[in-house]
């Protein structure tokens, strides 16, 4: 299968041009609006609606009054459609959405989401998910509490990475050990990425995991994984991800890189390292910008030489989104996302916070972090994600920044830390927002029932409650490991509810859900 969203990306872009911020006309024309006319039943695709012609009834389908029998009906709430958001119901039947309007009826349960905005549950396509832990890392991330994090954060689809669990990822034998690892844990939807590495490359490896389910595959660029450890994960060279990209090629699906030059990274931490630094600071400073931008520039060249379809992982620097931006307007199937992390914290806090805000790429300054802003905002980064990378705090816990695990547990707060920076602090429009946290990634790597709220689209929803701040504890996290960069922030906006296909699997009223329903997706 191709990757779809390469090739939609100019329109796109245009699109989230012609989005209107929320000027005091847009509040004014949401507050007219006292309900629509149903767009439409299960199996019926609605007509295409711009935001403009959300207040004409006469843009929408008359409602089919025969269907009445609703399991569940969402009432009330601000729903972010795809065309633009509207006060509208929204009625469920077997997991499904087989209707949005007004004042729909029949319904077994109605939730009321007055005063809510009714987003699509999150797609996440970067979360590590550390089981199984071969016996090493047993107690890193497992799926019952990574899952449990997703759905309070009102994440309802993770693509989780083929490391660091163990054995890592790499071909239909470590796949279906990770599948088996998971069965029965799953509280949200799950796909998987398999690995390049280049260990699998002349056994068949790549089209194994192809046939077997995976939505994409990642690789890195920079130095990962314990070479003593049988079964880790360890990073490509040229030639690998040369002949990975070849054969990933033929699968249609999409490369995730972690693009950074291990040559200059490794040496630099070893100058740092013998001098007797150990701040983040001086860490940062041995992952420089240039390192991303010169290993984005050479796995596009090999890109073009193979067809293969891209995405670069987390990136940390208007410059790297340059690079990303320059290729696709040279035809390159490619994409790019960025995470939370860099979009809220910079290098100066890094020293205080301490390990805890250790990742690779590294946060970097308040002129990198504006640069992304504008980047997020001209739709040139396609998606967020939270690489979610935890570990037990005695990793984390080193007087020697080098020394610590290099990885930010964030996935319970993906939503809400973005809806109050881009939305409620930037003015960012919600189409925009929905785009960036479901649509582009469900789309990008075919989940084609995630990622926007549609007739016939799983009912996979996050309730967020606008301008309702606070303070993140650390016994509010879902983690194994409860610990978090953002414990002790202010975030200016909550999840109340999170929905996976119908089903409330978690409130804030009543918690997580007790139950299992979240399954594996398989493409």
């Amino acid at each position: 299968m191709k990757a779809k969203l390469g090739k939609r990306t100019e329109a796109k872009e245009k699109n989230q041009e012609n989005d209107a911020l929320f000027s005091e006309n847009r509040r004014n024309l949401l507050k007219e609006i006292t309900g629509i006319a149903a767009i439409g039943v299960l199996g019926t695709a609605p007509n295409s609606v711009t935001a403009g012609e959300v207040k004409s009834r006469a843009a929408l389908p008359a409602r089919q009054a025969a269907v009445r029998d609703y399991d569940v009906i969402i009432a009330n709430g601000l729903v972010i459609l795809e065309q633009g958001e509207v006060p509208a119901d929204i009625a469920i039947k077997n997991g499904k959405i087989a209707a949005i309007g007004s004042a729909l009826k029949g319904a077994e349960h109605v939730i009321d989401a007055k005063g809510l905005v009714v987003s699509p549950g999150m797609v996440d396509a970067h979360v590590h998910i550390n089981e199984p832990g071969g016996g090493i890392r047993n107690d890193w991330e497992g799926y019952v509490t990574g899952t449990r994090a997703c759905a309070k954060g009102g994440v309802t689809t993770i693509i989780e990475m083929p490391l660091n669990q163990l054995p890592a990822t790499v071909d239909k034998k470590t796949l279906e050990i990770k599948y088996a690892a998971g069965e029965g844990k799953l509280v949200i939807d799950v796909a998987s990425h398999g690995g390049l590495v280049p260990y699998n490359l002349e056994n068949n490896g790549i089209q194994e995991q192809s046939d077997s389910g995976v939505v994409g595959y990642k690789c890195f660029m920079a130095t990962c994984g314990d070479p003593s450890i049988k079964g880790d994960f360890l990073n490509v060279d040229d030639y690998s991800l040369y002949e990975g990209m070849r054969q990933i090629a033929k699968t249609g699906k999409v490369l995730m890189i972690h693009a950074e030059n291990a040559a200059i990274t490794d040496r630099l931490a070893k100058i740092a390292y013998k001098k007797g630094e150990g701040s983040l600071t001086s860490y940062v400073a041995t992952r420089p910008v240039f390192a991303e931008v010169e290993a984005i520039r050479r796995a596009v060249l090999f890109a073009k030489m193979t067809g293969c379809p891209i995405n670069f992982c987390h990136v940390s620097s208007p410059e790297a989104v340059d690079e990303v931006v320059k290729a696709r307007g040279e035809g390159v199937n490619i994409t790019c996302e960025t995470c939370n992390q860099y979009l809220y914290f910079v290098t100066d806090e890094l020293d205080d916070i301490g390990p805890l805000a250790k990742c690779s790429p590294p946060i970097r300054d308040q002129r990198a972090q504006d640069g992304l802003w504008r980047h997020v905002l001209a739709g040139n980064i396609n998606f967020i994600t939270s690489d979610h990378s935890p570990c037990p705090a005695k990793l984390k816990n080193r007087n020697n920044a080098f020394d610590a695990w290099g990885g930010i547990a964030g996935v319970q707060n993906d939503v809400d830390i973005f809806f109050d920076e881009s939305v409620q602090k930037r003015g960012m429009p919600l189409t925009q927002f929905a785009r960036l946290i479901a649509t582009n990634p469900a789309d990008r790597f075919a989940l084609h029932t995630k990622g926007s709220i549609a007739i016939g689209k799983d009912a996979d929803f996050a309730f967020i409650k606008p301008n309702s701040p606070y303070t993140l504890k650390a016994e509010e996290l879902e983690y194994r490991n409860k610990i978090s960069a953002y414990v002790g922030r202010t975030i200016g906006a909550r999840i109340v509810r999170t929905l996976l296909r119908g089903e409330t699997v978690y409130s804030l009223e009543d918690g997580l859900t007790g139950s299992f329903p979240g399954r594996y997706i398989k493409v």
